[in-house]
């Protein structure tokens, strides 16, 4: 009870103490002081809800940048896609174009003669001879007899005399020449069908190569197309010729290889001495401003001093002499007075090394080198060791081999066809490729004299082949199997084969030209040979056995 009261006295005075009535009167300015609060507080209420509305504005002005960004980046990878997926069809459109031209050309190529119905005679190897009548046996000796045989005599007779005379013609040549400032000539050399024994067609030339030397202290310093030098491939089988001092590095100096500052000099060479060894150099027959051979230079050098010769020893002999080709350093004719006339090519050749293999400036009569890629190339010749390897091989054929009489039969009907349908790019020197790498393959008792016939029809279906595939692969660069006795260079049986139709595969018109030629020559092969055989009475010739 008591405590109860105490409670309710507590609480009595707690309500006097506080009531309103006990405080000061400056009190009263509270109400004020909250009413500014409160508007304080609806200030910054309002500022942060702008400041919200700001920040919200800006993302969502980031959120709608970002939203473009990946649209654009989405449309720049379909855009690859599509330009990858473009260029992917684009190729293949452009591969199946080429694939349908190519095809469409070796259609063309394999159906061109056969407009008129006729089958493809490049279709199948050996197809071209389909109802081509060969000549048998019998006739073939017969026209070998009548129509080739009796130049044997006549051709011997006229290289005797061109040899003569050429070796008189070199030694007046020496005789003009400055022996310290010109080329020094040596002897010559016979080479090709005159002295393979193999040339059939009047008029017979002889090719004599004259090989020539610079004057000491100069020497040559060759470089092949296989000797580890990158050279383009229309450039194979040509090489360059240096003329160096005998005693200079064969690198050269490095101010040749290096640009040297306006205020450093060579204390080798200066300004004088490079102008004086130009000048020496185009006295050497080189290039301008270059230390290589020039074979137009060359061809002037050879020309006039042969005309000066000629004039030393003229009054020796009862006949003219004069250029007969313009565009040939060599190509010479012998005029009599009774009218009769000699031709013979004298060409200058520059040796390779100590070998038989020699640079030559020109062929005449010849598409060897029809497109010679400058003056400074000169084109390699192994006529020495094809000459060479016929001998070599024929040693160990039967008597009297038909190697020789099967290169002169298919020379004389190339010949003849191309005086009915005019030249094409197929040349005797590719007839003889085809026997080089017949007398290689076949064993010796193949060329016996009764197989001449056999041996005439492998000719042309390797010849057929060749034309076919457009490969005829030159007979020694590559070849590693030409017999060691020759002393054949090395470096050119390592070397890459030369495919000597290669001229031909961009060039589609001559190469027509060239199967065309070789399908009239076999149509025509018969009624050509049968021109210059005597009658073979019937029962003869059906008493022979064919081979």
């Amino acid at each position: 009870m008591p405590v109860g009261l105490f409670r309710v006295c507590l609480l009595v005075i707690t309500a006097i103490v506080n009531h309103p009535l006990f405080f000061p009167k400056e009190n009263g300015t509270v109400p004020e002081n909250t009413e500014e609060i409160i508007q304080k507080m609806k200030e910054r209420e309002e500022s942060l809800r702008l400041e919200q509305l700001r920040l919200e504005q800006e993302i969502a002005d980031q959120e709608a940048t970002q939203k473009v960004l990946e649209k654009a980046a989405v449309v720049v990878k379909e855009s690859k896609e599509e330009k990858v997926r473009w260029d992917m069809w684009t190729a293949l459109s452009m591969v199946i174009f080429l694939l349908i031209e190519l095809w469409r050309q070796d259609f063309q190529e394999g159906n061109w003669q056969d407009i008129g119905g006729e089958e493809d005679d490049m279709a199948v190897l050996g197809k071209a001879f389909k109802g081509v009548a060969f000549p048998d046996k019998a006739v073939l000796a017969s026209f070998y007899e009548k129509r080739i045989l009796g130049t044997t005599g006549d051709m011997a007779r006229m290289r005797e005399m061109v040899e003569g005379f050429a070796d008189d013609l070199l030694e007046a040549l020496r005789s003009v020449c400055n022996r310290d400032a010109d080329m020094e000539v040596e002897d010559c050399v016979g080479v090709g069908s005159v002295y393979e024994n193999w040339r059939v067609r009047k008029p017979f030339v002889c090719d004599l190569i004259v090989p020539f030397a610079p004057p000491e202290p100069y020497c040559f310093r060759c470089q092949t197309w296989c000797s580890g030098d990158s050279f383009p491939p229309d450039e194979q089988g040509y090489g360059t010729i240096k003329v160096c001092r005998a005693d200079e590095d064969a690198t050269g100096c490095i101010c040749d290889k290096t640009k040297l500052g306006e205020d450093m000099l060579c204390l080798l060479h200066s300004q004088v001495s490079s102008s004086r060894l130009s000048s020496e150099m185009e006295d050497l027959l080189c290039f301008k401003n270059t230390q290589y051979l020039d074979a137009d230079q060359v061809m002037k050098w050879f020309q006039i001093a042969v005309t000066k010769a000629w004039n030393r020893i003229s009054h020796k002999y009862e006949f003219d002499l004069s250029f007969s080709l313009l565009d040939s350093p060599g190509a010479l004719k012998i005029k009599f007075k009774s009218g009769k006339s000699i031709a013979f090519n004298l060409t200058p050749v520059v040796q390779y090394e100590n070998s038989d293999v020699y640079f030559i400036s020109h062929f005449p009569r010849s598409g060897l080198a029809a497109d010679i890629p400058s003056s400074t190339h000169w084109f390699l010749t192994f006529a020495v060791y094809e000459r060479r390897f016929i001998q070599l091989v024929s040693k160990t054929l039967p008597a009297n081999a038909c190697h020789v009489s099967c290169l002169q039969i298919l020379s004389f009907l190339h010949g003849k066809q191309c005086s009915l349908t005019g030249p094409s790019g197929l040349t005797n020197y590719h007839l003889k490729t085809v026997l080089l790498h017949l007398l290689q393959a076949r064993p010796s008792q193949d060329w016996a004299p009764e197989k001449l016939e056999a041996r005439l029809q492998d000719m042309l279906k390797f010849l057929e082949k060749c034309l076919h595939e457009k490969k005829l692969y030159h007979f020694f660069i590559g070849n590693g199997k030409v017999p060691a006795e020759l002393g054949f260079p090395i470096i050119f049986q390592r070397a890459e084969p030369l495919n000597l139709f290669r001229p031909f595969v961009l060039r589609r018109d001559i190469y027509r030209k060239m199967v065309d030629t070789f399908h009239e020559m076999l149509r025509n092969m018969s009624a050509l040979i049968n021109e210059y055989t005597v009658h073979i009475p019937l029962a003869h010739t059906n008493g022979i056995r064919k081979d």
